[in-house]
């Protein structure tokens, strides 16, 4: 999508990877400070090598320092920090580990309707029960409490709900969740006996003027007693936010209140995998532990970090004023993340004739879309949707330019399109 790598990240790697270039005048002092921090807890010092299964001792503290400062000084234990080869692992995991039968019924897994398809395909695999709740598109995809408990009321009839996802900020939706909605949603978790997976890796790619991204764990701790006791996972990821290191696959995941006889086991299965990568641990080490204010690289670290963010951001009003231009289409404010999730009105006709290809409406609406732009969209049934309302995902990471005339061409594909079924 044309975004440069931020630089600092890449040359900590480039010499943890590379140990002769220590000898180059090329690299900043912190830089090669950050690098042989990094080699000197790995055995041998050489990232070449096996770390323990939870990831290096070094890299966890660092994790545990940067929630503390995120979380206004909430202490985080290096102990409770795994990391991970991407947060997908991460979720896998914990997942897995959730998966236990109770008096004759299947563990349920309670995910927002839309919903990022790993939860709904590893629920799938690991043959637990997905319960799907549904998101308030009127409120800005806010959680509806009432739902919750519509959805749980109901699962209890054929498994035993035992973890509720939230993704904040959201993936499909683009929302980010207020405070008061991430207290009722702990609220209704404590109340029913759920584990709380937070799912926040775009914590950092916060746009919209008033948003403002809470973690879960800051706002669990400030409730206090009962709340404070309620087991939560959250997770984070080198592939978002400003780094977009996707590849590398770098991330961790902090564990909250969870039983001490539970936790080794977790890291006992943890440790069939050996461990995550070395290009990872460095990578989500450069990410918690960057450059300080008057250290070398501190100026354009900002820098760059701040140009992506704030590219990011005028992408996603571009996204969200375009959409709403076109006749038929509402899109909700990208808060945050990295998409939009459109609703399409569309004509019955549009709907009888795709049902009569065995299509979903969306779908049929976005293969021809393809077909006739280019452009590719994901059509809304694939992550869930209410009866009888359509949607479509897109993503806001395209260059500005490249959007703008992208959008350029599907208002006219649309206008034409869905006039095409109005004769």
């Amino acid at each position: 999508m044309g975004q440069v790598p931020i630089s600092f990240i890449r040359q900590v790697m480039c010499l943890c990877f590379n140990p002769e270039l220590f000898q180059s005048p090329d690299f900043a002092s912190d830089v090669k400070e950050h690098a042989r921090r990094i080699l000197d807890s790995c055995r041998g010092s050489s990232v070449g090598s096996y770390t323990d299964s939870t990831g290096l001792d070094v890299v966890r503290h660092d994790v545990a320092e940067f929630i503390r400062r995120r979380d206004g000084g909430i202490p985080s234990n290096p102990e409770n920090i795994i990391l991970t080869a991407g947060a997908s692992e991460g979720i896998k995991s914990i997942l897995k580990l959730m998966n236990q039968d109770q008096d004759g019924k299947r563990p349920g897994v309670m995910v927002p309707i839309p919903q990022y398809p790993l939860y709904s395909a590893t629920i799938a695999e690991y043959g637990m029960e997905q319960i799907g709740y549904f998101l308030d598109e009127d409120k800005n995809w806010a959680l509806d409490i009432a739902d919750l408990k519509r959805a749980v009321t109901e699962a209890r009839r054929h498994c035993n709900p035992s973890v509720i996802v939230v993704i904040n900020p959201g993936n499909p939706t683009g929302q980010v969740l207020t405070e008061d909605n991430i207290r009722a949603v702990i609220r209704f978790a404590q109340e029913e006996g759920l584990f709380i997976m937070a799912d926040e890796v775009y914590q950092d790619n916060i746009y919209a003027p008033g948003s403002k991204f809470h973690s879960f764990k800051r706002v669990q701790a400030e409730m206090g007693a009962p709340f404070n006791t309620v087991e939560l996972a959250s997770f984070y990821s080198t592939s978002k936010g400003f780094m977009g290191e996707c590849g590398i696959r770098g991330a961790y995941m902090e564990l909250i209140n969870l039983d001490a006889q539970v936790m080794a086991m977790l890291k006992k299965m943890l440790s069939a995998k050996l461990c995550p990568t070395t290009a990872g641990q460095a990578c989500i080490d450069c990410v918690v532990n960057p450059p300080r204010e008057g250290e070398p690289s501190y100026e354009s670290f900002q820098a760059e970090k701040q140009g992506v963010l704030k590219s990011l951001a005028e992408r996603a009003k571009i996204v969200t004023d375009n959409f709403n231009s076109i006749p038929g289409i509402h899109c909700n404010v990208v808060q945050g993340a990295m998409y939009a999730f459109p609703r399409l009105d569309l004509p019955q006709g549009l709907i009888d004739k795709a049902k009569s290809l065995g299509q979903e409406p969306d779908f049929y609406y976005a293969l021809h879309l393809l077909e006739s732009t280019g452009i590719c969209i994901v059509p809304g049934s694939g992550f869930g949707q209410k009866p009888g309302t359509y949607h479509f995902r897109t993503t806001i990471l395209p260059p500005a330019d490249l959007l703008k005339t992208m959008m350029d061409r599907f208002k006219a594909f649309h206008v034409s399109f869905i006039q095409s079924f109005q004769k």
